[in-house]
């Protein structure tokens, strides 16, 4: 039971349905479908279009998208909706990429991932689900507090573009909270879309106008490219803790490093100290270190490099790395692909069926790449800068190739159904943030609100990144252990989950406090 009398909420608690999001609109949005008898898809679908309008930092139409579905019966299946290098893009003819040059964008995956979920899960009309998302783009909505803060943060990329200046930047400043925005060229696209599903965005003169502005910024993209994208439906990787089976979208994806990190914690001796945060926090950094580094030697598209996952979540390679887990020292610095803690939006949904969506969209750090298609509406992602430099390793830049991909949407089964549908936000530090999570609740016992709730810490390159909520003491005891411990003035990432109580025919949903949203049920 939490402390009353302190700062923080509770969980959300319902029996009916339940959504989880960053933000309140695409709550609102999403509650609302379900109560007109949409499908825990509909519901999600829904949801992520809002979160594309109101939340233009974090996600867009010019990112990506993944899902994991999940039966009330245990039935799963789950969507790649990530991005592809345009044909025509030589590697050998670019240095490292810059965020804001056209070769960081990546053909755009979010409406594709959309239309399969549509086709696959929704009962609602295609119009009748964008609708909200298109009111508030052409309308205009509310700028809320964490939007607004991040707006700001980036006022200097949105400055250095014409039209994301003239766009994002109305009075030559990024809007405040409180403040009313709109996008009406983004409103159109999506009315589009609605009307015309895929081909709407991804042929004719919209996908046209896009591979122009993005030549215009150094890409290689045509017309063409948008036409020939398909995502891609994956079956989820497995893995074992406490009892559960955890389920990732697999390479080229980050959840194989979710799946290592629980199976190197499953048998660690006196297990995860959940409740101690000093031993907790260096835990979570050791693992950290170790799953990272094997995701950053193999972590790729798979079509273009042998992955060997079986090995990697075999018990003996996990015993070999759970071995290099001193309790009381840190180990050897790992150097990270990117260490930023980037942003996305997340959101879980629940029907009354129980059937559960995990949905996850992003255009990597904030505002993306800072290209705008004044025509369509669109923002792009800066997905390209994942890519490898290092000529041969597998996650090297090549025409036609998916980069290591940060965004990974989570559920936990129990007995083959599922338990918990759940996801993190932060860029890298998603595979790490749903480690923790998933400790508080299942080592710590705290539903998912008190664990969202719960400080957090990240270990990039030798450095232990910790929020303030992080006692003093503690961040000395850390010290004096060997780790060199940074406080982060930006709040490492987000989350959200929802936790299916069978037995008690009840919803336990919670939100992340250092975003704007909340868990809704009816």
């Amino acid at each position: 039971m939490r402390d009353f009398q302190a700062p923080g909420r509770s969980a959300s608690y319902a029996a009916q349905g339940m959504v989880a999001t960053s933000h309140p609109e695409a709550c609102r949005v999403a509650i609302d479908i379900l109560r007109l008898g949409g499908s825990a898809a509909d519901a999600a679908l829904a949801a992520s279009a809002v979160l594309c309008v109101v939340e233009p930092q974090n996600a867009g139409i010019g990112g990506d998208s993944f899902y994991i579905h999940a039966t009330a019966a245990g039935a799963v299946r789950a969507y790649n909706g990530s991005g592809r290098v345009p044909s025509a893009l030589d590697p050998h003819d670019t240095g490292p990429i810059a965020r804001t040059h056209g070769n960081a964008v990546l053909l755009p995956g979010a409406v594709d991932a959309w239309m399969r979920l549509h086709a696959d899960h929704c009962r609602l009309p295609l119009g009748q689900l964008l609708r909200p998302a298109i009111a508030l783009a052409e309308d205009g909505y509310i700028v809320t507090p964490r939007v607004a803060w991040d707006w700001e943060g980036s006022a200097a990329l949105l400055a250095a573009s014409p039209t994301a200046r003239a766009q994002f930047m109305p009075g030559g400043r990024a809007p405040r909270a409180g403040d009313r925005f709109a996008d009406p060229a983004l409103g159109a696209t999506l009315r589009a879309i609605a009307q015309g599903g895929a081909p709407a965005f991804y042929e004719g003169a919209r996908a046209e106008a896009m591979a122009r502005t993005l030549r215009g910024a150094g890409g290689s993209h045509d017309a063409a490219d948008f036409a020939d994208h398909r995502g891609t439906p994956v079956e989820p990787i497995r893995g074992d803790y406490r009892g559960l089976t955890i389920l990732e979208c697999p390479p080229n994806g980050q959840g194989m490093t979710v799946l290592m990190m629980l199976g190197i914690l499953d048998r660690l001796a006196g297990g995860v100290p959940a409740d101690d945060p000093v031993k907790f926090h260096h835990l979570m950094a050791e693992v950290t270190r170790l799953g990272y580094a094997e995701r950053d030697r193999w972590c790729c598209d798979p079509a273009f490099a042998d992955i060997p996952l079986d090995r990697l979540l075999g018990e003996a390679h996990l015993a070999t790395l759970r071995a290099q887990i001193d309790p009381s020292r840190p180990g050897p610095a790992h150097r990270p692909l990117d260490v930023e803690h980037r942003d996305t939006v997340y959101l879980s949904v629940v029907d009354r069926d129980g059937n559960a969506v995990s949905f996850i969209n992003s255009i990597f750090t904030d505002f993306g790449s800072g290209i705008y298609d004044a025509a369509t509406g669109v923002l792009f992602s800066d997905r390209g800068t994942s890519f490898s430099r290092v000529e041969g390793h597998p996650n090297a830049l090549a025409p036609g190739k998916r980069p290591m991909h940060t965004i990974i949407p989570a559920m936990a089964l129990r007995d083959g159904l599922p338990l918990l549908s759940f996801g993190v936000m932060g860029g890298h530090y998603q595979a790490a943030g749903q480690v923790q999570l998933l400790c508080h609740m299942l080592d710590g016992g705290l539903d998912p609100q008190a664990a969202l709730d719960r400080p957090r810490s990240f270990a990039t390159d030798g450095v232990l990144d910790v929020e303030s909520g992080l006692g003093d003491g503690a961040i000395a005891a850390l010290e004096a252990m060997g780790h060199r411990v940074r406080r982060v003035s930006r709040p490492i990432g987000g989350g959200q989950a929802i936790l299916i109580d069978r037995a008690r025919g009840v919803l336990i949903g919670g939100s992340d406090p250092r975003k704007d949203g909340l868990a809704l049920g009816y």
